[in-house]
């Protein structure tokens, strides 16, 4: 028997360790990935020193200001902070679950007393006195006793390693969770410094069409005086100047909120930052592409969605390792005296083993429903996997064509602005000479400025769609940063 005993315990060990795992293996859902991009025209292919593969992408745009306040998102933004924090927490969810594979064993110390007392009456020659007399007499009982004891249910059928892949696919998906936070911080914060950029340029613009109006309104107060001009022609230049005006203040509005959102991105009070204004010069950068199928390795938002997948896929096993019975070892040995000085003789020794298994004869088919609750949601953890990447896919076309088309518009936008200045210089020429009157000239000026704003729009709705494809291509991030433990 005591042969027997340890050779027992070695089979349910190894059983427990590496015995078989019921519920189906996790595979990589297949999704709809097309050989090329529909947009790809006209698009380089992806290499390691372009701005789809570098992590400081932003670098691109060549403006030190922009460079200097990302790096400040990794120390201070406080979405990222909280991402990073839940990341932790589910790590040490892995730690907490892998420590179930092992026994759990408790050290007991304890010292004891007990004693009593009672009466009787004495015999000659058993006490002091005579005639009956009675004498109390009393005892005392000491136990000392030191053990271990240990409890253990072996993973027969694979419960406990179910779990902890589940816990340690949530704590990759939780990884890709920062990475994806990361990266719309960032990405926000470089579309709203272009935003604010392009603010300065439309400033300057207003500033410039103010100065023009001023004069406008002089010409036509000279003209007016010396009765070749009517009063309207007065009003009319007077009220588009002070309607230039306006608008030009409120260019400091929309400036001042956009700044304010660049600080809290950069994890500052706004009071805390200032930019100054400064001339368009962001550089427009040139992003390649890659395969599609890549692209599934380069966004972490999909990544989250694959490992979702993967946690709710163990967590099939683990429901159906519920129909099978759970087997437990206790055991506990050590030793036991009246004296302390004799505790630890192998004489007092004790020792005792244990073992029980149950099982469920009948739950009213909770086990069953848990088993179709885990694959519903793993089936739903697919669906949103496939769904995220087929919207990676529309994220990068949709893009790709905005690049495409603003390259072309932009060209349009120039010879119309050119042409827009020139016929301000001809009619505000012919209305001094008399030939045309001042709607014709208002007119003009009116579609001029309208024409140089939308030339500056259009050259930061380029930048921004950079920044928006880079972070639809993963801004320089991939699958191979994920925590393996």
């Amino acid at each position: 028997m005591s042969k027997a005993r340890p050779a027992a315990l070695t089979t349910l060990l190894l059983a427990g360790v590496g015995g078989c795992m019921v519920g189906p293996n996790y595979h990589r859902p297949s999704t709809p990935t097309p050989p090329a991009y529909k947009e790809s025209n006209g698009w380089m292919p992806a290499q390691p020193s372009d701005a789809a593969d570098r992590k400081d992408w932003w670098t691109v745009f060549g403006d030190p200001t922009l460079n200097a306040l990302e790096a400040k998102v990794d120390v201070s933004n406080q979405t990222l902070a909280a991402a990073e924090a839940a990341y932790r927490e589910a790590h040490a969810l892995v730690a907490q679950d892998r420590a179930a594979l092992f026994p759990t064993i408790t050290g007991n110390a304890s010292f004891q007393a007990s004693g009593g007392g009672g009466s009787r009456a004495s015999t000659a020659g058993s006490g002091t006195t005579t005639g009956g007399s009675t004498t109390t007499s009393s005892s005392t009982q000491t136990l000392y006793q030191v053990s271990l004891g240990g409890t253990w249910a072996p993973d027969i059928w694979g419960a406990v390693r179910r779990t902890i892949r589940s816990a340690k696919a949530s704590a990759q998906a939780s990884a890709a969770l920062v990475a994806n936070a990361r990266l719309s911080a960032q990405t926000e914060l470089a579309a709203d410094y272009i935003s604010l950029r392009e603010l300065d340029e439309e400033k300057r613009i207003s500033d410039a069409t103010v100065t023009a109006y001023t004069r406008t309104l002089t010409i036509t107060q000279n003209k007016y005086k010396a009765g070749n001009a009517a009063r309207s022609d007065v009003l009319t230049a007077k009220t588009q100047l002070e309607s230039t005006e306006a608008q030009n203040t409120d260019l400091a509005r929309q400036r001042a909120l956009m700044e304010h959102a660049i600080a809290i991105l950069a994890g500052e009070p706004p009071a805390a930052l200032t930019l100054a204004p400064t001339p368009w010069n962001l550089k427009l950068p040139e992003i390649p592409t890659s395969a599609p199928s890549t692209l599934l390795q380069r966004r972490p938002d999909i990544a989250n969605a694959e490992r979702t997948a993967a946690s709710q896929s163990e967590l099939i096993g683990v429901a159906v390792a519920a129909y099978y019975p759970n087997v437990t070892l206790t055991g506990e040995g050590g030793f036991a005296a009246p004296n302390l000085g004799q505790l630890f003789n192998a004489s007092n020794a004790f020792w005792s083993l244990g073992a029980s298994a149950a099982e469920t004869i009948f739950d009213a088919g909770a086990r069953s429903a848990k088993v179709r609750e885990a694959k519903a949601a793993y089936d739903e953890a697919v669906a949103n996997y496939r769904q995220t990447v087929l919207a990676a896919f529309q994220n990068v076309e949709d893009n790709m064509a905005a690049q495409r088309v603003y390259v072309t518009e932009e060209a349009q936008l120039r010879q119309a602005s050119d042409d827009a200045n020139t016929n301000v210089t001809i009619t505000l020429n012919e209305y001094r000479a008399g030939t045309v009157d001042f709607t014709t000239v208002a007119t003009a000026q009116a579609v001029a400025l309208q024409d140089q704003n939308a030339l500056v729009q259009n050259q930061a709705a380029r930048l921004t769609t950079a920044v928006s494809l880079i972070e639809a291509l993963g801004g320089g991030w991939t699958t191979a940063a994920l925590p393996k433990s």
